[in-house]
């Protein structure tokens, strides 16, 4: 038995029958040398591998009157075959049958009487391939602990690894009473109002801290919460999501970087920039202020790496979406991500989970459902305007019963106010995309993943510009230092 941290409940006192706050994966695989069915295959593989996946054998157990943060248990009536699904694509079996189901499986909530995760094992897609698709509550991982989790189900070959079985028989706990939970809850609460002033004391410091640096000269503070504009992107959402992939090349992205400086993040942030310009522009939207994007990070230290649970913070940064000009647009994303790492590390890791501690769990939870039935974020600025997230991932080949990795989505939520998602995730030489949104607020969700190819094409020719001017400067260099040495010669 284990309370979930402040961080991780938040995920659940943020859902609403709006706003579902699970994450997934959707995974392909070349299924052609398969010789049974991958739906018996994968359930034999994750049952033999359960001990290495502890959320998935864990439920929640709320506490009466909400008065502290839910606990994990060992569920007393776990049962494998709920959590494990069996579908098939309609014809012609190809990526857009693949992301329609995604998308109808991202609507349902997952069922909190139960350990809070899924997996689809989809077959009927086209050249012998197949897929599976997890979906996990956000209170159980984030999307490192999350790419963790999943590594336990992947081989480095073709071989299915024999994992020895664990040292200790996996045991169920007893569902505590009523009482058990009123009075642990207690116990754990009394200990608060002294963590409480500590908090308050590193807050007040962090604020005066952040306040004298932003008024430093020659320092653009990042964008602050609600300083987002408002555009179709936000407002509130309904039940139902869309979902669409698409996928860049790496050496892409990194010729780029090498190019014009930055970092692998700065350009998929330029990317996805480039892509809601072009699709906000082509649907007749003009905004007087750039979009705003929230950027998860992930605060796991080297001791932390292996635990599960959320380990993370976010930044925001401008996505300079109103200028024209693809390569100063650039500059000012990297300029402005610059500005945010230096503030988040004058804020600190610790500062927001801190206070997550402290969230009142019935308050917490009406409060997010009040927000959403009164549709608060149709009427207020968002917090910003899109997630965008991203998370490397293994450039060398993986496997599951037996068969080759060849292509993994990642899909985050998406909040109410804020209708769309954008997660990548690095692979084998190529960066997949994984766009998440509301079905009401972004109907044309496979537009945006256009447009990102449109983006990364304008931003490699300008580094490919920037390349060509260098190798004729080099060229005339070394022509010049020939005719030099020509004429020494001669002399």
């Amino acid at each position: 038995m284990k309370r979930l941290s402040g961080m991780d409940a938040t995920f659940l006192y943020l859902e609403t029958p709006n706003v579902h706050m699970h994450v997934g994966g959707v995974f392909v695989f070349d299924g052609t040398g398969l010789d049974r069915s991958p739906y018996e295959a994968i359930s034999e593989l994750i049952e033999s591998r359960l001990h290495l996946l502890p959320p998935f054998r864990r439920r929640l157990v709320e506490v009466p009157f909400g008065l502290h943060h839910p606990l994990w248990i060992e569920d007393p009536d776990f049962q494998l075959s709920y959590h494990i699904r069996r579908a098939a694509l309609p014809s012609p079996g190809g990526e857009k049958e693949l992301a329609q189901f995604a998308a109808e499986v991202m609507s349902r909530q997952l069922d909190r009487s139960r350990p809070l995760w899924e997996t689809y094992v989809i077959e009927g897609l086209r050249d012998g391939m197949f897929a599976f698709l997890t979906k996990t509550h956000h209170s159980a991982i984030d999307g490192v602990s999350g790419a963790e989790l999943a590594v336990n189900l992947l081989d480095l070959s073709p071989e299915i690894v024999q994992v020895p079985p664990p040292e200790q028989e996996w045991k169920p706990d007893r569902v505590p009473s009523d009482y058990e939970l009123v009075r642990h809850a207690v116990g754990s609460l009394m200990k608060q109002p002294t963590s409480a002033v500590k908090a308050f004391r590193r807050t007040l410091e962090v604020a005066l801290s952040v306040r004298e640096r932003n008024r430093q000269p020659g320092v653009t503070p990042p964008p602050g919460p609600f300083s987002a504009p408002k555009c179709s992107l936000n407002g509130s959402i309904g039940p139902h999501r869309r979902v669409a992939f698409t996928d860049i090349s790496l050496d892409d992205v990194k010729l780029i970087k090498d190019t014009l400086g930055g970092t692998v993040n700065d350009v998929v942030l330029a990317i996805c920039s480039g892509a809601l310009k072009y699709f906000l522009e082509a649907t007749g939207e003009t905004l007087d202020e750039s979009l705003v994007a929230a950027i998860p990070i992930s605060v796991r230290t080297e001791d932390e790496k292996g635990t599960l649970g959320n380990k993370v913070s976010a930044m925001l940064a401008s996505l300079a979406t109103k200028i024209d000009d693809p390569l100063e647009r650039y500059q000012a994303i990297c300029s402005g991500t610059r500005a945010a790492k230096e503030q988040d590390k004058a804020v600190g890791a610790e500062s927001l989970t801190q206070w997550a501690e402290f969230a009142a769990p019935a308050i917490a939870g009406r409060a997010a459902r009040l927000m959403s039935n009164v549709k608060v974020f149709d009427r207020v600025r968002p917090l910003f305007n899109v997630t965008i997230s991203n998370v490397p991932g293994p450039n060398f080949p993986l496997y599951s019963i037996g068969s080759r990795m060849v292509a993994m989505y990642p899909l985050g939520p998406i909040m109410d106010g804020i209708g769309l998602n954008l997660t990548v995730m690095s692979y084998m030489g190529r960066m997949y995309f994984g766009a998440l949104a509301c079905w009401e607020t972004v109907p044309n969700l496979d537009d945006i993943s256009g447009y990102l190819l449109v983006a990364l094409d304008e931003l490699r020719k300008e580094a490919e510009k920037i390349l060509g001017k260098e190798r004729k400067s080099e060229a005339r260099k070394a022509a010049r230092t020939s005719t030099k040495a020509t004429k020494t010669s001669v002399a």
